[in-house]
């Protein structure tokens, strides 16, 4: 089958998220399987000529006349990435804004250049997609420019959609949507704004997100978002595939990122990776307190509001130590930076680095993540690969990738707990305290480690899931009303 994504970022060229992650591995395991898997993403921050080898030349038709757009490509992992070129990409610092706080005024322009690009791409090139795989709501118009396109070239193209993040919906006031120069639909409105995840569910063949559990949460008022209704009627063309992760990349015997490595039957590389951190974070070097790590956007989605009304009262009573990697909020940033200066246990790090997220996760005993909600969440299948025991509120992918200890002594990999409190992190914190002591039985800290490292998380599976959407997809032969 030939599928095309289609994306506002992929490594290893773009990252602001997750969605860079999977976009980028999910190809490369569909080719493994003997399919043709296409990128298609903007350049950034590049000059338009460094861009790539040249593919072709676009005149694509937006309000002000044709934009001029060139297609530009590299090949990375035997994936082709087709880059869209233009100012409002290649002249920009950042992928949705300079900042994480400052959105770009011209967004639905530019991603509606992009989803517009992309299509004329398929035709320029003579690739017909089988199915064109649409991420998150920078791609959400894909669904609707195919339904309106009269080119019988299309015939037969089935689209996906995958929700990572349905709280980012992409709005935008109504207006805007003259910059696309197509006819609107009424369905592409709500609140008086065009809303781009919106038309991806109601326009697009199949729903997935990026977990069976977040999949059931969104069809509810509490975690729909406002789009609970529209999921509820497409149940039937929902699906949640947890996402995998890149294995070479994330692999403790060999991490690149890493100055020790570790396998279940040599550990002693863990165990140095741990002073590693400790000397160069700023924290006490001992080898008898429990390292507990959290790397994230510093956010309230992430729960940090939660862990800073209690995180003080664990460092003063509990003989633990923890390090904080992350940026975001600035009123979290400075509380945080503040709580450090009074804790010789506590290092916080205000910054976003692949190679210190690679330390501490191969290096931490357990790895924190409250988030009040997480379509699936890549921190602890990382956690998983590296021994480092995640703890984590049950809900979205967390639910579904850790097996919680005290439910199932024999099989758990981790620590779960239901009510984001206060209460349930320091008793969970204490809790994994108690589990890096016991030496013996199954729920020791040996124990748990190896079922952890054993877990399967590679994308292989998650390739073949995605494969049997594709297919049930190509092979219909009526169409949904919609």
């Amino acid at each position: 089958m030939n599928i095309l994504m289609i994306t506002s970022e992929a490594v290893p060229f773009s990252k602001s998220g997750g969605l860079a992650d999977v976009v980028g591995a999910l190809p490369p395991a569909l080719i493994e399987k003997g399919h043709d898997a296409r990128i298609v993403v903007p350049a950034y921050n590049m000059k338009i000529e460094d861009s790539g080898e040249l593919v072709c030349k676009l005149d694509v038709p937006m309000l002000d006349g044709a934009e001029k757009v060139q297609i530009r490509m590299k090949t990375v992992r035997g994936v082709i990435y087709y880059f869209v070129c233009h100012k409002v990409f290649n002249d920009r610092i950042g992928i949705y804004g300079d900042t994480s706080f400052t959105p770009y005024s011209d967004n639905f322009f530019r991603f509606a250049l992009m989803s517009k690009a992309a299509l004329q791409l398929c035709e320029a090139i003579d690739f017909k997609p089988d199915v064109l795989h649409c991420h998150d709501w920078t791609a959400g118009l894909v669904p609707y420019f195919l339904k309106v396109n009269r080119s019988q070239f299309f015939m037969g193209t089935q689209t996906m959609f995958t929700i990572h993040n349905l709280a980012y919906q992409g709005t935008f006031p109504r207006m805007d949507f003259l910059h696309a120069n197509i006819r609107p639909d009424e369905k592409l409105f709500s609140n008086g704004q065009v809303n781009m995840i919106q038309a991806a569910l109601v326009y697009s063949d199949y729903i997935t997100t990026v977990s069976p559990t977040y999949a059931k949460e969104i069809q509810t008022p509490e975690q729909g978002c406002g789009l609970d209704p529209i999921l509820t009627k497409r149940h039937n063309k929902l699906k949640g595939i947890v996402n995998g992760i890149d294995i070479n990349e994330w692999n403790p015997e060999k991490d690149e990122l890493i100055p020790y490595h570790f396998s279940l039957k040599k550990m002693g590389g863990k165990a140095k990776l741990k002073k590693e951190i400790q000397t160069q974070l700023g924290l006490p070097v001992r080898a008898d307190v429990p390292l507990f790590a959290m790397i994230s956007r510093l956010a309230a989605q992430k729960g940090f509001d939660t862990v800073l009304n209690c995180l003080e009262c664990i460092l003063n009573e509990q003989d633990v130590q923890f390090v904080i990697v992350g940026t975001g909020d600035s009123a979290l940033e400075n509380s945080l930076k503040e709580l450090a200066q009074k804790h010789e246990n506590l290092s916080v790090n205000i910054l976003f680095s692949n190679k210190v997220a690679h330390l501490v996760e191969a290096g931490s005993d357990f790895f924190l993540m409250p988030s009040r909600y997480e379509p699936c969440g890549l921190n602890q299948l990382y956690s998983l690969r590296y021994g480092t025991i995640p703890i984590a509120h049950r809900t979205g992918g967390l639910a579904d990738t850790i097996i919680d200890v005290d439910k199932f002594p024999k099989e758990g990999t981790g620590l779960l707990f239901d009510d984001l409190t206060e209460y349930e992190i320091v008793k969970h914190v204490h809790r994994a305290t108690e589990l890096y002591k016991r030496k013996e039985g199954e729920d020791s800290i040996d124990k748990i480690r190896m079922r952890a490292m054993n877990q399967d998380f590679s994308w292989s599976a998650s390739a073949d899931e995605y494969i049997n959407v594709y297919k049930k997809l190509t092979n219909r032969t009526t169409g949904e009303t919609k």
